[in-house]
């Protein structure tokens, strides 16, 4: 079996180090403003018209639970191209600032520890060591998973009766935790 090898476009996010695949980046930007829209998750920022397509631009400090930053003169987008079963997405994720390229081969990236349920471990693919430091390997098919980006995340539920109006009105029970 050959261990075949794969280019990562690093970017910072809070001081850590990310990898996306590189043959997923379409173009890296500097940051620009964006169209907001109304009834969006928080780190959704909003869209850019690239070349006539509309463009959803996420900031992935807020989609992993992060402290929001300024975002300054270093600060990108780098926009995802996923091809998945029938369709194409496009996305444009908001980093700190882009590191490196990097190669690793499989047998270098190692899967993440498991956590049990207490960590969301399904943007992960791994992770790969250069020098004395861990790449974090974003597994881009689930990063730009169209159902789970665009699940409008609600309020805490009073009582009972709201979460099940909740349940009963919502398209993403499948992804959504109500914690009462």
């Amino acid at each position: 079996m050959v261990d075949q090898e794969q280019e990562y476009l690093t970017f910072m996010l809070q001081g850590e180090e990310y990898g996306v695949d590189i043959l997923c980046v379409q173009e890296i930007r500097v940051w620009s403003s964006v169209t907001q829209l109304p009834n969006k998750p928080d780190y959704i920022k909003g869209v850019i018209n690239l070349r006539g397509v509309i463009i959803p631009i996420l900031d992935l400090r807020l989609r992993f639970g992060q402290p929001p930053l300024d975002y300054n003169e270093q600060t990108v987008t780098i926009i995802l191209r996923q091809h998945s079963h029938q369709k194409t997405s496009v996305v444009g994720i908001v980093v700190d600032a882009v590191s490196e390229v990097y190669k690793f081969s499989n047998s270098t990236i190692r899967n993440a520890p498991d956590f049990g349920n207490n960590i969301d471990r399904c943007f992960l693919k791994g992770l790969a060591a250069v020098d004395d430091k861990l790449i974090i390997l974003l597994d881009s098919e689930t990063l730009l998973n169209e159902d789970d980006l665009y699940c409008i995340e609600h309020q805490k539920p009073e009582s009972l009766e709201e979460v099940t109006l909740l349940l009963d009105s919502n398209d993403c029970t499948d992804k959504q935790i109500i914690k009462v």
